[in-house]
């Protein structure tokens, strides 16, 4: 029997289209990266018995990233990203070893069905999941399709049922519109942020964002939001007066009528008018108007209109509104909710969705008055070529979605009955009154004939994460001091980076690959030569930006406070702790990197001596890990075997006190690359920290000494601990407060040991990959010969009970 592998995009997605497939007769498992489930099942295929493979990805499998050398801000010049920097396509997220997981699951498979999300994003993820299953797959008989590809915009029975039976092939051409978009963004986006951001953070101490980043949709997006909040601020607002008069005919209650002047700019010439209405005692009719008019019902509804009823209506931000929408969407709920399309092809069936609406008591009466007396064919609208609008596709309840959800799809549902509707029709009635010389008028509206109620998310958010922006009562967005400078600055030096009209032309090119009609390579050397001439231009006029910045921002001298002393100078520099938090010395101009997300302070005053900098400690609280460090050696690595970015506990200098290769004690028990090493400041609770992960092992508590010794444990050549305890607390017989053990093998040891994690985790700390190894506190062979400590593996159980 032959297998058909077919792949969703999404978990939840997998088992819908799987539980419709195969009518709820099929088993599932877990895959083996445990994020994705398989679903099995037998059925027919193309004329034949053969058994179902059901899976998903989450999301892109791969993305687009430079070569490992170009991501080094330091030893690459931004200008070489657009052109000379090569390109690689690496996991998007490599913990879920999604290509591996693939791979397994398709491995002997005959055919493969793609039910990726049908946009162009999904288009590219089907060429993504065939670059990892086609190898593993069974070669094809002769000419034999093995490729498929589902097309569907709802997960219904129907919709899902009528994808199988008319499966067609993946566009080549749209997934390298998003290849090429994928390509522009990286190297433009990457070009400007790096020289942007090195240029001001060396300049300015107090810019409270860590990353000055620029991006080709995002930061046309902040511009909006700079370009809104000017006006509100240029505004000037001018006092102006009104006069209103209330009339009531004998017990009738009070008509409030409107001055037909409207207003007036001067108070003098108001009171005039006030004076000589009041001096009127009765209203006399003028005239009395009667006309017909018509509230168009709305257009359907596409992704844009949905977004923006949210967060003015709901309260709802866009991304979190996109999260229940999708949520909505892969429960079957309603259709496809990333759609630029108003207007419903001339063969939709719009009677379905208003029939699965029948029982619902909010709009039963409605639904059921719609489809006894016929449905109003809904306006025309924008046809985009996409996904039908977005339309609700089975009846719900609140208790079904709570919350937001019902909210939401509440609203979808009124927008969709509301587009078949007729048009509301009202009666307008306009009384036109004179009181003294003065004019008003009333108007009053009856209604005839009822209406009903009726990747944006990525972009606000990002502007709203780098600090350009903050969200205000209202959900109203105000640009930061920041976001208003980089906007201006833009608009100084080229306004078309801040403009939507270059993206919009972008567009447009990629539009024309995803048609066919345009070569790849050609739109993007074109694209990339225009913003490669524009960052050049950037960077000659950066001047005009710089003074902007001047007049809102500190320069790094006149930022931070005294810390610690500077190698070269000897003067001190100063600890500036806006992010991302620094040392800059003044009298040489130079600025250092520091750790993220924890507390700097002077370490003892003790120098390295490599380059007679001053040490500084680093710490993330009380319950987490700290270690020391020297500035220049953490941004200026002095072994080959260092990165930048690594702090004492990972040095490999061979007789500093503060280094891995006397504080280290042994292989951690949790991960492949890191070593525990002891704190020497963590006293009198004793711990020892992973230079890689956020392991920690407490030990010793009230001891008043704990020293690595030069020798190893013979069991797992792991460094021996030289330990003083408290006389009154000592955990040894007798009248003993010194022992020299094995923290892993010791028997007096053993019961003092307390491993957990740490309580956050330092983004230096990288969680070690590779081939499993021997190692001890250093890497190669230890001072005197000695080889590197095994991972004690017969003790990891030990610890591990002591785990929390």
């Amino acid at each position: 029997m032959k297998t058909v592998f077919m792949v969703a995009e999404k978990p939840s997605l997998a088992q819908s289209i799987a539980k419709i497939l195969s009518r709820g007769n099929m088993s599932s498992h877990k895959g083996l990266n445990g994020a994705c489930s398989v679903h099995e099942y037998t059925g027919s295929f193309i004329g034949q018995s053969v058994h179902f493979k059901m899976t998903s990805v989450c999301g892109h499998v791969m993305t687009l990233d430079f070569i490992g050398k170009y991501n080094n801000w330091d030893k690459v010049d931004p200008a070489e990203l657009f052109s000379k920097a090569p390109t690689e396509k690496k996991e998007a997220n490599p913990k879920l070893t999604m290509v591996k997981f693939l791979q397994v699951e398709g491995r002997g498979c005959d055919y493969i069905v793609l039910w990726l999300d049908c946009d162009k994003e999904g288009e590219n993820i089907c060429f993504e999941v065939l670059d990892a299953v086609l190898p593993v797959m069974n070669k094809p008989r002769g000419t034999e399709k093995t490729v498929y590809r589902a097309k569907f915009s709802s997960i219904t029975d129907t919709d899902i049922c009528n994808a199988m039976n008319s499966l067609g092939e993946p566009n080549r051409n749209e997934a390298l519109s998003v290849d090429a978009r994928q390509e522009l963004d990286l190297r433009i986006g990457c070009a400007f942020t790096r020289f942007q951001t090195k240029y001001f953070q060396g300049k300015y101490g107090n810019l409270d964002s860590s990353l000055i980043s620029f991006g080709p949709c995002q930061t046309p997006t902040l511009g909006f939001c700079v370009e809104r909040h000017d006006k509100i601020q240029s505004f000037k607002p001018e006092t102006y007066w009104v006069l209103q008069a209330k009339v009531n005919h004998e017990k009738e209650s009070s008509l409030t009528l409107e001055w037909d002047r409207v207003r007036v700019f001067d108070r003098e010439i108001a009171q005039m008018f006030l004076n000589i209405t009041k001096m009127a005692r009765e209203a006399k009719v003028e005239s009395v108007s009667k006309k017909e008019k018509a509230k168009q019902r709305p257009l359907a509804l596409n992704t844009v209109e949905m977004l923006r009823v949210a967060s003015a209506a709901l309260g709802m931000g866009p991304q979190h509104t996109m999260q229940i929408a999708e949520r909505l969407y892969t429960q079957g709920y309603i259709s496809y909710p990333r759609t630029e399309t108003t207007h419903y092809p001339e063969n939709f069936d719009l009677k379905e969705p208003l029939r699965q609406q029948t029982n619902n008591p909010y709009w039963a009466e409605t639904v059921k008055a719609l489809l006894s007396e016929g449905v109003n064919r809904p306006r025309k609208g924008h046809d985009a070529g996409d996904h039908p609008p977005i339309t609700p596709m089975r009846a719900a309840t609140e208790a079904e979605l709570g919350g937001d959800g019902w909210r939401l799809y509440e609203y979808i549902t009124r927008h969709f009955i509301a587009t078949v509707c007729a048009d509301c029709k009202y009666l307008q009635t306009t009384i036109s009154f004179i009181i003294g010389p003065e004019h008003f008028t009333c108007v009053g509206k009856m209604v005839i004939s009822p209406g009903t109620d009726a990747s944006i998310p990525v972009h606000i958010n990002n502007i709203c994460q780098r600090n350009y922006v903050t969200v205000e009562s209202g959900r109203r967005l105000k640009p930061t001091n920041l976001g208003i400078v980089l906007v201006h600055g833009y608009y100084k030096i080229d306004a078309e980076l801040v403009l939507p009209t270059i993206r919009s032309a972008v567009e447009k090119q990629l539009n024309l690959i995803a048609q066919g009609k345009a070569n790849y390579q050609q739109v993007l050397e074109h694209t990339l030569d225009i913003f490669k001439r524009k960052f050049h231009y950037f960077v000659d006029s950066i001047a005009g930006m710089d003074e902007l910045m001047e007049v809102s921002f500190s320069p790094l001298a006149a930022t931070g406070k005294p810390l610690s002393r500077c190698g070269k100078c000897h003067r001190f520099m100063k600890y500036i702790q806006a992010k991302p938090s620094r040392l800059h010395c003044s009298h040489c101009d130079e600025t250092y990197s520091l750790p993220q997300n924890g507390t700097i302070k002077l370490y003892k005053e003790l120098r390295c001596p490599l380059d007679d900098f001053e040490l500084v400690l680093w710490s993330s609280g009380s319950r987490g890990k700290s270690y020391p460090l020297c500035p220049y050696c953490y941004n200026h690595p002095p072994f080959r075997d260092m990165k930048k970015g690594m702090g004492c506990n990972e040095c490999t200098h061979p007789t500093c006190q503060h280094s891995l290769s006397m504080l280290g004690i042994g292989q951690c028990v949790e991960c492949e690359n890191g070593v525990l090493v002891l704190d020497p400041t963590s006293g009198p609770k004793w711990k020892m920290a992973c230079n890689k992960c956020n392991v920690i092992v407490h030990f010793f508590e009230n001891a008043h000494k704990v020293r690595v010794s030069p020798e190893t444990c013979e069991s797992c050549d792991a460094a021996l601990v030289d330990v003083d305890f408290n006389k009154a607390k000592s955990p040894l017989p007798g009248d003993e407060t010194q022992h020299s053990g094995c923290v892993f093998c010791d028997p007096v040891f053993q019961d003092l040991v307390e491993l957990k994690h740490a309580a956050t985790r330092h983004p230096m700390h990288r969680g070690g990959q590779g081939k499993r190894q021997g190692r001890g506190r250093g890497k190669g062979r230890r001072p005197g010969g000695r080889p590197n400590p095994k991972r004690p593996k017969d003790k990891m159980a030990a610890l591990a009970a002591y785990f929390v």
